[in-house]
């Protein structure tokens, strides 16, 4: 199996050499960058497969460079922030990061967060490359290639926010509550993370649809979740 290579990106350099004793362990591959400019110098360079970026640094915090990261680039961000209120989790999630830790934290369960994030991203990335594509309307869902198109346009999703999509698609005609996107998207025991769902739906809706106040893909089925309609304009080829 390949090695996984891990920015950590984090101005407490104590912080980061604690994580690399057990990304050792896990037999990870570690780079570092104490500022959001040096992780965009990295991932000009080198192959990374996940992001940990820390919100609070200099130069360029961690909210800018995750926006500048998603302007082109769908790998997994998990967060990692001193403030824990609902409020300063959404803006991460509202910008595109997968993820979100709350300092101080355990190792253990940043450890478990990356490997939920690499198991989705190695899944997807194993899908034979035949497999079918979802087509919907005006979008077509290729989970081969963890691509969309949205009027034969390609469309930069994060991968939770594929996931998401995917999750909803393959279940057209069901609505999933809260509790089920959650745990089928962020793999992990629902636990009151509603505004996470809500977050995640609203942007994938800016993305998807012709108008996202008024959609017309995901519909929401008020007090119990959300779907997509099973009707002939949606198949599977």
């Amino acid at each position: 199996m390949a090695t996984s290579t891990i920015l950590m990106v984090d101005d407490e350099v104590e912080i980061i050499q604690l994580m690399n004793i057990y990304f050792k362990n896990e037999g990870y591959k570690l780079l570092q960058a104490s500022n959001g400019l040096e992780a965009l110098e990295i991932l000009q360079s080198q192959q990374v497969d996940l992001i940990v970026l820390d919100v609070m640094m200099p130069k360029m915090d961690g909210l800018q460079a995750c926006m500048k990261i998603r302007e082109t680039n769908p790998i997994p961000i998990i967060m990692l922030s001193a403030k824990g209120q609902d409020i300063d989790k959404i803006s991460g999630l509202s910008i595109g990061a997968d993820d979100y830790v709350t300092k101080p934290f355990n190792p253990l369960e940043l450890i478990a967060r990356i490997k939920s994030q690499l198991r989705r991203m190695n899944l997807f990335n194993s899908i034979p490359a035949n497999a079918n594509e979802i087509h919907i309307e005006n979008i077509v869902i290729n989970v081969a290639s963890h691509t969309v198109t949205v009027d034969q346009q390609e469309i930069k999703l994060t991968p939770r926010e594929f996931t998401l999509l995917h999750t909803l698609a393959v279940n057209r005609g069901k609505v999933l509550s809260m509790d089920h996107i959650y745990e089928e998207v962020w793999n992990e025991p629902f636990m009151e993370s509603k505004n996470n769902v809500m977050v995640q739906i609203r942007k994938l809706r800016e993305k998807i649809e012709v108008n996202p106040r008024e959609p017309r893909i995901i519909k929401t089925v008020w007090g119990v979740g959300y779907k997509i309609e099973n009707d002939q304009t949606a198949r599977g080829e």
